[in-house]
This record gives C-alpha cells, structure tokens and sequence, in this order.
C-alpha cells in the first residue's frame, strides 16, 4: 500500500458496508456493497478506487478468484461506493471490511491476511428458488393496487395466491402479517408456504437496496412507473439511480418470462434493454411507440383502445378483454392512472397464460370497495359531500388524487384538500406537494402526520408545505391540524353541497375508515361513477 493512502487526512470515512443477502442494484446474486463519504468532491472515489483494488488483491491472496467490481458515484461526487458479488457470506463480509480499512489508511495488508486467513468462509447464499410461478410488481406509483388487482384475478380463477404488499402478506386470502412486507421476509414468508399456485410480490426500493430482492428469479417482472419519491434517501438521488433499483425485478426475470413495462414511460421503457425476458409494453395510448417496438421484437402489447382493454400479440390477432367503464377501480374514467393499473395486470394475466374471460372478471370485480383496496382511491357519500382518501404519497399520487376528486364534484362544488406525508421527503420535494395542492385545491389544510416525522421538525415542514401551496397560487390561509382524522373532520365541516374533501391518508386509515362510518358516510358504488354515483347502501352491523 502506499505510505499516504488516498483516504489518509483528507475527510473521507466509511459510511456503510452493507451484505445483500438477494439480487440487487448491483448483480443479479447477493453482494457486499462498500460505500464512502468526503467533504471534498472526487475524494471519496479515490478511496473507493483503492477499496476496489484491494477488495481484489485480497481474493487473490486468499485463493480465491478475483471477483467483478461495481462502481457509483454520487451526483455531488462527496459520495461513492463499490459493490462485489459474494459465495460465501462471512468471508466476503469481512474482506470488505477489510478493503474499506485499507483504502482508508487505517491498516495493512499482512495484518488484514493474517485475520482473514482464520476467518470461516460461512454460510452459501439463501434465497429461495420459487417452485411456483412468481410475479413481482415494482414502481413508484401504483404497486399495490397493481399487485391486488393480479391476486385478486388469479383468485377469482380459483388458484391459491400469496401475496405481499405495503399493508402486509395475505395467504390464500387471509392477512397472516400485518405491515409493510414488501420485501427480502414476506417474499421469503410466500414462498416457504407450501400448496400455493401463484406468488404476487409487491416489491419495493427500500427492501432492495438495504437487503436486495428475496428470491432468485420471478416469471413475470411487472413496473409500473418512476417518478420522484424517496430521493436523498440511502444513497438514491436522482431518478435514473431509483430506475437503476428497480429494474433489478427486470433483470432477474426468467428468459421464457415476461418484463411487463410502461410504455410511456421512456426510463421504465429503457429496462426492456436490461432483461433476457420478452417484452410486453403497456399503455394508455394505443399509438405509442412502445407498443410497435415490443411487437416488432415479438412481444406483446396490452392498450387502451376505443374505450377497450386490448391484448396485441406479434404472432396473432388483437384480443378485447373488457370496457375500460366496467371496470370500478376506474371510477368511470376519472381514475386513468388505475387503467394503467388494470393494463399492467391484464398484460400479467396474458403472460402468465391466463384466458382473457377469467381476466375481464377478476377486472370487473375489483375496487368496487374499500375492503378490495384499502387507501387507495376509497369514496365514500354523506347527502351531497363526498370523501376520498387515497395512500397519495408523492407528486403523481397527488396529482391523481386532485384530479379524482375535481371529476367528482358536483354543481359548481369545490376540492378540499387534506395535505401531508412523511418527513422523510426532500425539501424540493414538499415544496412541489404544497404547489401542486395550492394549484389543484380550492381550500387547502395540512394533515399532519406526529408520529411520520421521521427526524423532521413539525413547524419547519408546515412552513414548506405552506410556501409550496403559495406558489401554486393559493392565497387563504392553511391551518394544520394533528393527526389525518383531524384534518378530515375539518375538511367535512367547511364543506357543502356539491364539495369533496380529499384526504393523503398513511397514518390513520382504519380511524379514518370508523370515523366515517360514526358520521354517516357511506361507501360510494364505485362500478356507478360514471352514472352520478350514489352511496351504496351500508351493510347491516
């Protein structure tokens, strides 16, 4: 090593060592991932170049082959990190470690042999090999109700589904584990059950890069957009790195499989380049120029067409499936964004061979309440006030939530707006959800959220959620109420007939739900939308 290493005295320190015990970001097979921070520009990569060297040097002192290194860099280039594949988990972890060391000034080699050389080599990889069909559902927005929709088809068929989402992992129609399972354990949980048909794993960005992906390969890779959500958060700033994270569902797609992509999405598009499986584009628009390039490669195409749900084949002829007003999760058109959703599930259903009549039924009897898809898109009625609480947790959520709610009043009525979200978003970010509130909202009050501050300071979030309303043109005042039940009760006493009050509701959604009912609201017959919608008579308690 050199006397001055490259990390010696210049503010570069260790800021993570990480073992993936999955497919990742980085390979398709578990890894160690070594990442560095400076306070100066280009320092940490030098550290990590020499991190890179050693991690090699040291395989090849050990006897073992000198293993492929991946390489990134932060945007403001104070960040930088390596990554190598593993066979063995406790040697591999303690090379890193060992490299990171060296790299940093902080050790010698003979004294790094000498440890490793009495280090055991540990245990092989354990991801299970799914013995049933896997379909794995990723985005930024869109994933569980994608994700429900194909279990609820597949169900409706009469396969035995297990399933993981944001609110737990239901087996066979029954929620076993309650919370966000959308990672490395309810995969694992899924798969050891043995007697299932089918596995639909909603798969996320946070269990990707802090464990990778939970199993070896699925059969059908389905992604449904990228766009802002949880940057500057574990290394991911920009939305080419979160694309980078959630093609890993792509990339471990099965060749005789199908990655399932948004056609009119040009970075979810992209991943087609990234998969040995065929490619089936989805799209809203039937004359976009994904759906002829999957056809010309001999792919396959699910669109919107002429009001129709249709199935396009390059080796056959198009196929309806069903009318887009039928279905209820699209609230008679004004919910577009889950017609991507009914595309991409519909495309799921087509690659996984199933017929387009089960399709259309599983389709047709989705979303019709909020029992089918809790916190997504739920309404419900009062007389003429209406209600709707979606999960909307980032800019596009919130976007489809305003425009929901607008399409749903009545005589002039106006959209009231319950804003909030976690504090673990970027400033930038909140700022444009106070924006797009203050552009999209007639009335507008924050829902604050005590217990999803995630470090933030209550008082400073309010005040950027209230400059971004400003700058969206919304000059009333925005008063901040505890808690999301709060802020609805609020919403529902300034509103009058014809309004809708729209909620982002992430904390309380079942006090929600009872709040609604102890105050006579009724859950809306979401299939009757298009038809003026009236509250659907409330079951007998």
């Amino acid at each position: 090593m050199p006397h001055e290493p490259p990390g010696s005295g210049n503010g570069v320190d260790l800021l993570e060592l990480r073992v993936l015990d999955g497919p990742n970001r980085f390979f398709t097979r578990p890894a160690v991932k070594i990442e560095f921070s400076g306070e100066e520009p280009g320092a940490a990569s030098q550290v990590a170049a020499s991190a890179a060297l050693a991690v090699r040097r040291l395989h090849v002192a050990l006897g073992m082959p000198a293993p492929r290194v991946s390489y990134r860099r932060s945007v403001d280039e104070r960040r930088a990190l390596i990554a190598f594949a593993w066979r063995r988990r406790t040697i591999s972890q303690a090379i890193g470690a060992a490299a990171a060391r060296l790299a940093l000034g902080r050790s010698d080699e003979s004294r790094e042999l000498r440890v490793l050389q009495a280090t055991a080599l540990g245990p092989l990889p354990s991801m299970p090999r799914p013995r049933i069909p896997v379909v794995a559902v990723t985005g930024t927005n869109g994933k569980s109700t994608t994700t429900r929709l194909i279990a609820h088809v597949a169900a409706s068929q009469g396969l035995q589904v297990g399933m993981t989402n944001s609110d737990g992992i239901e087996i066979r129609g029954t929620v076993v584990e309650r919370g966000d399972w959308t990672g490395f354990g309810g995969a694992a949980r899924v798969l050891g059950d043995h007697g299932l048909d089918l596995a639909v794993l909603e798969t996320a960005r946070g269990g990707i890069l802090l464990r990778g992906i939970g199993y070896a390969a699925n059969d059908v890779g389905v992604v449904t957009n990228i766009s802002a959500d949880h940057l500057g958060l574990q290394g991911i700033d920009t939305l080419d790195e979160l694309a980078e994270v959630k093609a890993t569902v792509v990339r471990i797609t099965r060749p005789r499989g199908w990655a399932v992509l948004n056609g009119e999405d040009p970075r979810v598009w992209a991943m087609r380049r990234e998969t040995r499986a065929g490619w089936f584009a989805f799209s809203l628009d039937p004359a976009a120029r994904a759906v002829d390039e999957a056809l010309e490669a001999g792919g396959r195409a699910c669109v919107l067409d002429r009001g129709w749900i249709v199935l396009r084949r390059a080796d056959g002829p198009s196929q309806r499936v069903a009318q887009a007003d039928e279905l209820p999760l699209a609230l008679g058109g004004l919910a577009r964004h889950n017609l991507a959703n009914a595309l991409a599930a519909t495309a799921a259903g087509d690659a996984l061979g199933w017929n387009a009549g089960a399709i259309a039924d599983g389709l047709r009897t989705f979303g019709a309440d909020a029992a089918g898809n809790p916190g997504r898109l739920n309404l419900f009625a009062r007389g003429d006030t209406r209600v709707v609480i979606d999960f909307a947790h980032n800019e596009a959520g919130l976007r489809g939530l305003l425009e929901v709610a607008r399409g749903l009043t009545r005589d002039g009525g106006r959209v009231l707006l319950a804003l909030g979200t976690a504090g673990d978003r970027s400033d930038e970010m909140l700022r444009s959800l106070g924006e797009i509130a203050g552009a999209g909202a007639d009335e507008v009050v924050i829902a604050e959220k005590p217990h999803y501050l995630r470090g933030r300071d209550l008082e400073e979030m309010n005040g950027i959620l209230r400059d971004g309303v400003a700058v969206g043109g919304y000059s009333g005042s925005v008063d901040a109420f505890s808690g999301e039940v709060g802020a609805l009760a609020e919403l529902v006493s300034r509103a009058g007939n014809g309004d809708v009050a729209a909620l982002m509701c992430h904390a309380e959604r079942d006090d929600v739900f009872d709040w609604l009912a102890r105050e006579g609201f009724d859950p809306m017959d979401a299939a009757a939308i298009g038809a003026g919608a009236r509250p659907a008579p409330r079951a007998p308690r």
